[in-house]
């Protein structure tokens, strides 16, 4: 699996496709944080981060998928899938290593972020007036929802060889995953389970964490919601093989 893992860690690493990705990212983040009016920190007049964490999960429904869609597509595309699952090595394994190794590339992508903390943390009054409990659950917010989002984009890949499909496919699974439960449960018609209906949708859980509380239930539900998705990707990859 180890193998499988690196392979794939350094295959991104290799093309510039996973730097331009990530750059990306960080200057549209940066530019919302610091510099566009109605999103700008510089406008609240206060220390703290809550815009910025409210704003990423929108910036990752992009940045996962642009990660992810060429996990399994790729290799469908170029022919090197045959040979990927005719190794001695597990489906599940694969499906794993490729998970852990997008993965990896988002967490790259947030620990550039970090600088915003230490910003926003010294231009507060007095200086390191800010929140940094709420920044921390925010930050594992964030982590969680990146790999809830990164097992949508392992399946979505799993899907077709085609990795603009693949890229539409997961940007909306996430799109719907962490705003559609929302939207559903505001219907009148559904009013009287409104609350569980919201419950199943990773926003809700995302905003308890984003709080400063981690609770065992939001963990347990994250945590299912990727083993969920990838046990999904190894019945397909199975299928497949």
């Amino acid at each position: 699996m180890y193998a499988v893992f690196k392979r794939e860690l350094f295959s991104f690493l290799s093309s510039m496709v996973a730097y331009i990705t990530i750059a990306i990212f960080l200057l549209v983040s940066g530019l919302l944080l610091w510099f566009f009016p109605g999103t700008s920190i510089l406008d609240y007049g206060y220390a703290e981060l809550g815009g910025f964490f409210s704003l990423v999960p929108y910036l990752f429904m992009f940045l996962i998928p642009a990660i992810t869609m060429r996990s399994f597509a790729e290799e469908r595309r170029e022919g090197t899938f045959e040979l990927l699952i005719t190794r001695p090595i597990r489906i599940w394994q694969i499906t794993v290593a490729k998970y852990l190794a997008s993965l990896v590339l988002v967490l790259f992508g947030l620990i550039p972020t970090l600088i915003y903390y230490y910003s926003v943390s010294k231009l507060g009054f007095p200086e390191g007036n800010i929140d940094s409990g709420s920044v921390i659950g925010s930050y594992i917010g964030l982590f969680l929802l990146g790999a809830a989002f990164t097992s949508i984009g392992i399946f979505s890949s799993a899907l077709t060889k085609n990795q603009v499909i693949a890229f539409v496919i997961c940007a909306a699974l996430c799109a719907f995953s962490y705003l559609g439960f929302d939207y559903t449960s505001e219907i009148a018609a559904f009013q009287p389970i409104a609350g569980g209906i919201a419950n199943l949708g990773i926003n809700e859980h995302y905003t308890a964490i984003s709080r400063g509380v981690l609770d065992t239930r939001d963990l347990i539900y994250f945590v299912t919601f990727s083993v969920l998705f990838l046990l999904i990707t190894k019945l397909i990859i199975g299928g497949k093989r």
